[in-house]
C-alpha cells in the first residue's frame, strides 16, 4: 500500500530537508529551554533536547555518506535554498561543501557550550563539554568522508567516461 505522506519521503533531498528542520527546531528549544526555564526541568529539557539533535545530526550525516553515490538531485542543504552555483563540478575534494559543514558545526557548537556554561555547572558542564566536542569531531569526519567519497566518485566516474570514449574511437578506427 503506497501512501502519499510515505511517498513524499522516498527522495533523499526532502528526507534531509525534514531532518534538518527538526534538528533546527530542537536545537532552538534546547538552548531556550536552557537559558529561560530554571531548576531541574530547564537542565533536563536542555540536555535532552540538545542530545536528541546531536543524535539527529550524527545519524544524518551517516545516512548522508549513501547519498553520495546515488544520481540524486540533491546536493545539500544550502543549495536546496540558494543557488550556490555547483552545477559544474570541480576535480578535486568538495571544499565548498566542506568548508560549510565546518562553519557550521563551529557554530553550533559555540552556542551549544555558551550555553552548557551558562546552565551546568561544575562536573556536568565538563562532561558537557567533552560531549559536545566529541559530536563536533565526529560529524567532522562524516563531512570529510562524504566530500572525500564525491571526488572519489567524479574521478572514477571522468575514468570511466574516457574508457569508453577511448574504446569508441578504437572501434572507429578499426
Amino acid at each position: 500500500m503506497k501512501l502519499a505522506h510515505v511517498q513524499l519521503f522516498e527522495d533523499f533531498g526532502t528526507r534531509s530537508l525534514a531532518v534538518h528542520a527538526i534538528m533546527v527546531v530542537t536545537f532552538a528549544n534546547a538552548v531556550l529551554a536552557g537559558l529561560f526555564i530554571q531548576g531541574q526541568i530547564g537542565l533536563v529539557s536542555f540536555v535532552a533536547l540538545l542530545n536528541f539533535t546531536a543524535g539527529l545530526w550524527v545519524s544524518h550525516s551517516i545516512h548522508s555518506l549513501g547519498n553520495v553515490a546515488s544520481d540524486d538531485e540533491y546536493n545539500g542543504i544550502i543549495n536546496e535554498f540558494l543557488d550556490t552555483g555547483t552545477d559544474e563540478s570541480d576535480s578535486g575534494l568538495d571544499t565548498g561543501r566542506f568548508g560549510r559543514l565546518l562553519a557550521l558545526i563551529a557554530a553550533v557548537t559555540a552556542v551549544s557550550l555558551l550555553t552548557s556554561a551558562q546552565v551546568l555547572g561544575g562536573e556536568l558542564f565538563s562532561v558537557a563539554v567533552v560531549a559536545v566536542g566529541a559530536i563536533a569531531v565526529i560529524t567532522a569526519i562524516i563531512g570529510f568522508l562524504i566530500a572525500l567519497g564525491a571526488s572519489y566518485d567524479e574521478s572514477q566516474q571522468k575514468w570511466a567516461d574516457k574508457i569508453d570514449h577511448d574504446t569508441d574511437a578504437d572501434v572507429t578506427e578499426s
